[in-house]
């Protein structure tokens, strides 16, 4: 197998493993140096922010911009080790990946810099629609959109693109754990049980990753020559 392949595939495994360790230490940050925060009406989140340092908020959002690009690269690294047969739908996991980092990079995007552009300069005008901090904003339901669906249909279809065996055991199962939590997450999303979707999206998409990254860098040292 290529090395560059290989790399390639070793690095953005890294790369994803890091982004949720870091956004670990976030969150634990972030519950830390504030108070738990419900959404009541803009200018209580004003003052909220105002009043509460945002930097954990900032790195953790951050940091997600950089899985899910790393996640996107590791699906095509994936594809190169899929059998010619089940290729497909490697191709189909691929194209989902594709949709949810776009929609969740730019959501990220937007919150660490349009979001935060109008807190520096105070200018909150339709500012509702953008924060995430608000359930029902546009780009919470984007963001959710992108974590739910798409990533579970791209886990789901790469699961599936896997022929079972020993040496891709652990990344399947990793898969097939972040899509069942995904798609749980849109039920409870959609049908706003926060419960569900807060154990689904932080404890069962966690964990999966953890699961699908470890083993993944396991699977590319094992692949480099000797």
């Amino acid at each position: 197998m290529n090395k560059i392949i290989i790399n390639t595939g070793l690095w953005s495994a890294i790369l994803c493993l890091t982004s949720f360790v870091v956004w670990i230490i976030s969150f634990t940050g972030i519950a830390i140096s504030s108070p738990l925060f419900y959404w009541t009406n803009l200018e209580e989140y004003i003052d909220f922010v105002n009043n509460n340092n945002q930097f954990f908020q900032y790195l953790a959002k951050s940091f997600m911009i950089i899985f899910a690009l790393g996640y996107m690269v590791l699906l095509f690294v994936f594809y190169e080790f899929v059998g010619i047969q089940r290729q497909l739908l490697a191709k189909i996991a691929i194209a989902f990946s594709l949709m949810f980092a776009l929609l969740t990079t730019v959501h990220y995007f937007v919150q660490i810099s349009a979001v935060r552009f109008a807190f520096i300069e105070e200018q909150f005008s339709g500012m509702e629609h953008f924060i995430q901090a608000k359930p029902t904003s546009v780009m919470s339901s984007v963001n959710m959109l992108a974590w739910t669906i798409f990533l579970g249909l791209s886990s789901l279809f790469m699961y599936f693109s896997f022929v079972p065996d020993s040496v891709t055991k652990s990344v399947r199962l990793g898969l097939l754990i972040n899509s069942i939590s995904c798609f749980f997450a849109g039920i409870g999303f959609l049908f706003q049980v926060d419960l569900i979707t807060f154990i689904s999206i932080n404890l069962g998409v966690g964990v999966a990753f953890f699961m699908i990254t470890i083993s993944a860098i396991r699977f590319f040292i094992k692949q480099k020559p000797e």
